[in-house]
């Protein structure tokens, strides 16, 4: 069966600030020595499975000239901007629409955009077993991660063990983050998988997914199919897309339906999440700092130290974050990464929306 993918491409990836900005969040940045951006990334990896042709892009307008600079083969047709974040239901829904355009029915890969992949081979390959689990009957698959340890930023899959077809597991329950003593005991139990945000179904059967547990959101996508090709497609789309319900597609559908399979995947997966995981996908010196940019460190350790043209001159200092771009400077411990969100906040709140 034709194999088509979705890469979702909207997000503002805010814990990346100063680097990643309304403007340029960070799918479109380069967070890797080799120089490429996360979008080309994910659409490097997966061209062993998916002609470019074949893929799409689900983004915003305002970064539709981002989409076609980064990927010049892409079709421009290709680049599915959404007029309004609806979350990834509507999102994957409007996608299999688009894709309907070209294809009677087809296996559908759903991707992020923002995700790193160490083993590129076994990535690909898991993707052609969750491709085969798909093709049967109307079943839809999600790539699991077996945790390394009990992380309570993710959601989780509880998976049959009892219950699989080929390498792919029934899905018993999609839990949400946990806290860390939840964390530990689906740790332990060995019964659960991270969530990756990973998908593989035929467009036939995540419509009917969707005409059955959504029905308002997929009577509001039929009517913008309908308006494709004509002169008020765009008005119909602001329109109907607006009225959407802005929900997962964990909760709007995976949680409902029966026949969900989750295929463990081990391939060296890292969801980008924070400045924090550049110590995960980029090599550290001996002193334990993740550099880059015009440096100078003095009995510095275990630091993240991301600057430009201009000196960086870290003394005695560890466990720090330090990114400095033309207009703003972060300086934060590691343990308080997750309060760069608030800088945000209090930015809006201040109304500097020149630094967001």
């Amino acid at each position: 069966m034709k194999k088509t993918a979705l890469i979702m491409a909207g997000g503002r990836g805010e814990r990346f600030w100063p680097k990643s900005r309304k403007s340029l969040p960070k799918q479109f940045l380069s967070l890797t020595t080799d120089g490429k951006t996360m979008l080309q990334l994910t659409v490097e990896r997966i061209l062993p499975l998916v002609a470019i042709e074949d893929i799409y892009i689900a983004t915003n307008e305002s970064y539709r000239d981002l989409v076609q600079a980064q990927l010049p083969d892409l079709p421009v047709e290709n680049i599915i901007c959404e007029p309004v974040g609806r979350n990834t239901a509507p999102c994957i829904g409007l996608g299999a629409m688009h894709i309907l355009k070209k294809q009677d029915d087809a296996l559908m890969l759903v991707l992020p955009s923002d995700h790193l992949i160490k083993q590129k081979t076994l990535f690909v390959q898991s993707l052609r077993n969750a491709c085969q689990v798909a093709e049967e009957n109307s079943n839809l698959v999600t790539i699991g991660i077996p945790p390394d340890y009990p992380e309570t930023g993710y959601g989780y899959i509880r998976f049959d063990e009892n219950s699989r077809i080929g390498q792919a597991y029934r899905a018993a329950k999609f839990v949400e983050k946990p806290n860390l003593d939840t964390a530990k005991m689906y740790f332990e139990s060995g019964q659960y998988l991270w969530n990756s945000g990973m998908f593989v179904w035929k467009l036939s059967s995540i419509l009917d997914k969707l005409q059955q547990h959504m029905p308002e959101t997929y009577e509001g996508l039929r009517k913008i199919q309908k308006a494709f090709g004509t002169e008020h497609e765009q008005s119909v789309l602001k329109d109907e897309f607006a009225k959407m319900r802005s929900i997962s597609i964990d909760y709007g559908i995976l949680e409902h339906a029966d026949d969900i399979y989750t295929l463990p995947g081990s391939f060296g997966w890292d969801d980008v999440g924070s400045w924090l995981a550049l110590e995960r996908i980029n090599p550290t010196n001996e002193f334990g700092n993740v550099m880059n940019g015009n440096l100078i460190t003095v009995e510095t350790k275990n630091c993240i130290l991301q600057g430009g043209t201009k000196l960086i001159a870290a003394v005695g200092v560890q466990n720090l974050i330090v990114v400095d771009t033309p207009d703003a400077i972060l300086i934060c411990q590691k343990e308080n990464v997750d309060d760069i969100k608030k800088v945000l906040e209090n930015l809006r709140i201040c109304d500097r929306i020149e630094y967001i």
